[in-house]
């Protein structure tokens, strides 16, 4: 029987008249070899692609004015900004703002639990009354001890009494008269107290101290409130930020290199990041004198001629220091602003790399005088296109580019 199941030579052949078995194998191998191969070009072409930091080609009059010598960054800052928080440590029993809720000053933010504040209060109260009460009734035994004085005095001159008596009625009133001192600071005292304890009493109630917008709540009802932080974190030690939108100006970080341009009252045009089509108006309020070892720039602080709800505390803005104030009516001037390290030399031509999807194109560009740290392009490029920062040297018209935002 095993001689029956051995296959016989003729038996081993492919009856279907295909390829021998190695062909098909040899065939996978060389695919296989050629995905590898395809793969490895594709990873090593996009290791070659470089990253590169982009931003957007400004127009000078959106962006810098007709006349700017220095352009410079920042945010709105605000220099009336309070936060909220009680006299007193207690347990908050109404919280009367939601955050953006526009507030007049002496408005009732907040109370904390009272009871036992107003207890002490009504008793100081009575005290008073009580202090009051001893004042009179010590004031009518001074009035009959003067009037026993007088009586004794007159029979003394008559000879129907004492001198004796008379010296006693006499002592009568001034001890009376000592004592109706004694009640009125007494009184006095009583009064004081009730005093301090109506100013305790207020101290529950937490009140605006100046009219602005509410920008953060920082505690709910039940929660306990403290001026001093404690509790080991339990402890609130704020109920809510109050910002006056009337003082938001911007603080600018200039570089010192320049600062000797900026002058106190100086015009400037500021452009929030938020909305880059809108102008405003601004001017120099000071340049503070210090210095940032770290970065190498001063603060310059600038006041927004136009306040409106828009603008918020920490916007991002660029402020535009201009030589003259700029014409509201005049024509802007031409080309756009870009950074300096955009615009780079290739084959004896300036070109800026515009960002195209995924690669980059160059263009040839006609520079003009720059301002600041921007170059100026008169010729080749247009105001909104993103172009690319620092191009490296291997990048190419049509080169591929992997993009990230320039902060």
């Amino acid at each position: 029987m095993l001689k029956e199941l051995r296959i016989q030579g003729d038996e081993r052949e492919d009856h279907g008249g295909g390829p021998p078995r190695w062909v098909w194998i040899l065939g996978a191998v060389v695919v296989v070899l050629a995905l590898a191969a395809a793969g490895g070009w594709w990873w090593w072409q996009q290791s070659r692609i470089p990253e590169v930091q982009t931003a957007n080609a400004l127009a000078r009059g959106g962006a810098a004015g007709g006349n700017a010598v220095l352009q410079a960054t920042g945010y709105v800052t605000a220099r009336r900004a309070a936060t909220v928080s009680t006299q007193i440590t207690g347990t908050l029993t109404e919280v009367l703002f939601e955050e953006g809720d526009k507030i007049q000053k002496g408005q009732v933010l907040a109370r904390l639990e009272d009871h036992a504040l107003r207890a002490a209060l009504d008793m100081a109260r009575a005290n008073v009354k009580s202090a009051q009460a001893n004042v009179e009734a010590t004031r009518a035994q001074l009035a009959q001890s003067q009037s026993d004085l007088r009586r004794q005095d007159e029979l003394a001159a008559s000879g129907m009494s004492t001198k004796q008596a008379a010296e006693q009625a006499r002592t009568a009133v001034t001890a009376n008269t000592a004592l109706l001192e004694a009640r009125r600071r007494e009184a006095d005292a009583a009064a004081a107290q009730a005093t301090q304890a109506q100013v305790n009493f207020d101290y529950t109630v937490v009140k605006a101290p100046f009219a602005g917008v509410i920008t953060a709540k920082a505690a709910q009802v039940g929660e306990i409130v403290s001026p001093l932080s404690a509790g080991g974190g339990f402890t609130r030690t704020g109920v809510g930020t109050i910002v006056d939108m009337e003082s938001l100006e911007v603080d600018v970080d200039v570089n010192e290199a320049y600062i000797g341009q900026v002058k106190a009252d100086m015009p400037a045009e500021a452009v929030l990041d938020a909305y880059p089509d809108w102008r405003i108006p601004a001017h120099v309020i000071a340049v503070v004198p210090a210095a940032d070892r770290g970065k190498a720039t001063v603060k310059v602080r600038v006041a927004l001629e136009k306040k409106d709800q828009r603008v918020v505390p920490d916007m991002g803005v660029r402020v535009s220091f201009l030589a003259a104030k700029n014409d509201a009516q005049a024509a802007p001037p031409p080309g756009v602003l870009v950074p300096r390290s955009a615009v780079v030399t290739r084959d004896g031509a300036e070109v800026v790399f515009v960002v195209v999807g995924q690669n980059a194109a160059a263009r040839k560009v006609k520079q003009g005088t720059p301002v600041g740290d921007q170059a100026v392009v008169l010729e080749g490029l247009k105001a909104g296109e993103p172009i690319v920062l620092d191009p490296p040297e291997q990048l190419r018209d049509g080169g591929g580019i992997k993009l990230t935002t320039a902060k």
